[in-house]
């Protein structure tokens, strides 16, 4: 077994619960450029090395393999499942089959049940997996509210059945939130949304912190290896800015790492994936912090780099991605 970091030594993250959870969890999308044996290979890999958290999906269409590794990991006195914080989603097409989708991601994962069930999309616009950008699903239709919330139910029953300890929310806006939070009876502990230094979404950031909701970033280093599909001639390489090149050089690091770091003192939990990674991943959640200019500085690079544009969830009618986001502070119907 490699270098490994104990787990404790990970600073936590507190839900407004009470309950704790790492500051750091490991992604599990392999961006259609990784295998199913190759994700679980490294999920097995940052299990030995210390990480607890792993953020899974049905749609990702590795769980099984990932199962095997929990499985064996629990098997072989590693961890065990009370050590681990495994996170799932329920994919737009099984949104009024919500515990048949649950209960076989558990079956999946072996796990038991799971700690966070997020709705991975606030919609149930269904694409097939690995489609191309300008796939359109004729049944696609924008956000609704009754639609919304009946998937929420259902969660919400989840808790009440022990088969996920809390909900979570992904892909939202403030007007979506602002109509969906008050009509819930467990309100979410946590949201999934895109964040890294050229993406800070600090407005939809703000919101959640006020409303005692973990903002959870994916895609925390501006996912250079991001499917091609999501690629944009106008996207912006976080990590190549000089602000991001020059801290790093400063504190003799790749500049991953200090996109992490940035994550980490900003409060939000990444979920970087990564095939090797795991040791300097965790080791920048415990040393060598960042100082109050650099994460000035850091703050300095928006630059409204949305990278995941979502533009196969768009129905009949919509203008273009923008739509998806509601970017004129309206949810956008039409």
């Amino acid at each position: 077994m490699g270098e490994f970091i104990n787990p404790a030594d990970v600073p936590k993250v507190k839900f407004y619960t009470g309950d704790e959870a790492p500051c750091i969890g490991m992604g599990t999308f392999g961006s259609d450029r990784f295998t199913a044996d190759q994700i679980a290979e490294a999920v097995d890999g940052a299990i030995k090395s210390g990480y607890r958290m792993f953020d899974c999906a049905a749609c990702y269409g590795n769980e099984p393999e990932i199962g095997k590794v929990f499985k064996n990991a629990f098997d072989e006195g590693i961890v065990e499942r009370k050590d681990l914080f495994i996170m799932t989603k329920v994919w737009n097409d099984m949104h009024e089959h919500v515990e048949e989708a649950c209960k076989k991601s558990i079956a999946d994962l072996q796990c038991d049940y799971v700690d966070m069930y997020y709705i991975h999309w606030p919609f149930p616009n269904y694409h097939a997996p690995k489609c191309d950008v300008e796939s359109r699903n004729p049944d696609s239709k924008p956000f609704s509210v009754e639609e919304f919330m009946n998937t929420y139910r259902q969660c919400e029953k989840l808790v009440e059945d022990g088969l996920t300890r809390f909900i979570g929310i992904s892909n939202m806006t403030i007007p979506k939130l602002e109509a969906v939070l008050p009509l819930m009876k467990i309100k979410p502990v946590a949201c999934e949304l895109e964040i890294h230094p050229c993406f800070q979404q600090q407005e939809l950031y703000d919101y959640l912190v006020a409303h005692d909701i973990q903002p959870v970033g994916y895609m925390p280093i501006g996912s250079p290896m991001r499917p091609e599909r999501d690629m944009c001639p106008e996207d912006v390489a976080d990590l190549q800015t000089p602000v991001m090149q020059e801290i790093a050089k400063a504190h003799n690091c790749h500049p991953a790492i200090i996109a992490l770091k940035w994550a980490r003192q900003r409060g939000e939990i990444a979920i970087p994936f990564s095939l090797h990674n795991y040791v300097s991943n965790l080791k920048a959640m415990t040393e060598d912090p960042l100082t109050e200019e650099e994460m000035a500085k850091i703050a300095t690079l928006e630059k409204g780099n949305r990278l995941v544009k979502g533009q196969v969830f768009l129905w009949h009618g919509a203008k273009d991605w923008h739509d998806l986001w509601d970017e004129d502070g309206e949810i956008v119907t039409l």
